[in-house]
């Protein structure tokens, strides 16, 4: 079955660009805000805009009891099955909500969860979603898809998160490394910082060009593996990496001591070699 309607959560630094690009592709898209005026916008790029705050249970307007959400699906009207249908019950769904466990661990399951009850029992030819390698443990060695583990609090949020949709619907999980592209030049991310750990570790990251081509990639494809990993190729150190980064704009740069780190290294080659992706940025 062909893919023509996509629905992106979260039209941010990556979802949004991911939207004007399957628009171009000829998809019929639409996407999420948090505020319905943010969301009109999305208009003017040929986006259906909706508004989903998924802190405060909300989805074009209407607000739903934490308590009820498992009875969602039994109390809709038919405008509101209207408007799921040509927002969140399209042909293939693009989940894309940062984590930020760190602030507040239990709120992204929470999100999670009632995104979930949103797209209740429909029957999607594929849902993309967009996960982390912080599922990884630095062990010094290459780590390919299987290799991931609840190493930590925050990784085992994360594996949750996963298997929330992997349960019900198919799914395909990309696992971003670290993401580089406008506005996020990493020239900036360690400027001027001293004593830093790890100056021979290298550098895991992926360019937001690759992030869009990669799930460009899977929505044309038909036969997925569960997992793939996003990365550029070239693993410079972070000494070297982050120095250059900084001098190239002309920032200053950042001074490494001698504390050792634990080596991570992502392997994206899977992607590659299963699907024939093609990687943009091979080095950071």
């Amino acid at each position: 079955m062909k893919i023509n309607t996509v629905s992106i959560v979260g039209c941010g630094w990556f979802g949004l660009p991911l939207a004007k690009h399957l628009v171009k592709l000829g998809y019929q898209v639409s996407g999420s805000k948090r505020e319905s005026e943010a969301a009109n916008k999305l208009q003017s790029d040929g986006i259906r805009g909706f508004s989903l705050d998924l802190d405060n249970h909300e989805f074009n307007g209407h607000c739903f009891e934490v308590d009820k959400l498992s009875q969602i699906d039994v109390e809709l009207t038919s405008e509101f099955q209207s408007q799921l249908q040509g927002s969140l019950h399209t042909d293939a769904l693009v989940i894309n909500i940062p984590p930020s466990i760190r602030k507040l661990p239990h709120a992204y399951l929470n999100r999670l969860k009632f995104l979930k009850s949103l797209m209740a029992k429909h029957v999607y030819q594929q849902v993309i979603f967009i996960s982390t390698t912080g599922v990884y443990p630095a062990t010094g060695e290459p780590m390919t898809e299987s290799d991931a583990a609840a190493h930590s609090p925050s990784s085992e949020i994360l594996l949750q998160a996963e298997s929330l949709f992997s349960q019900d619907y198919p799914t395909c999980v990309l696992r971003f490394s670290g993401l580089i592209g406008p506005a996020r030049h990493p020239g900036r991310f360690l400027a001027g910082k001293k004593d830093l750990p790890g100056t021979d570790a290298p550098v895991n990251l992926v360019h937001l060009d690759d992030c869009i081509g990669a799930v460009s990639c899977l929505l044309s494809s038909e036969l997925l593996s569960p997992v793939y990993n996003l990365c550029a190729a070239g693993h410079p150190s972070r000494a070297d990496f982050y120095t250059r980064a900084a001098q190239h704009l002309s920032l200053e740069v950042p001074i490494f001591g001698e504390e050792l780190q634990v080596a991570k290294i992502i392997d994206g080659s899977k992607i590659t070699k299963e699907l024939g992706f093609n990687y943009r940025h091979n080095s950071p």
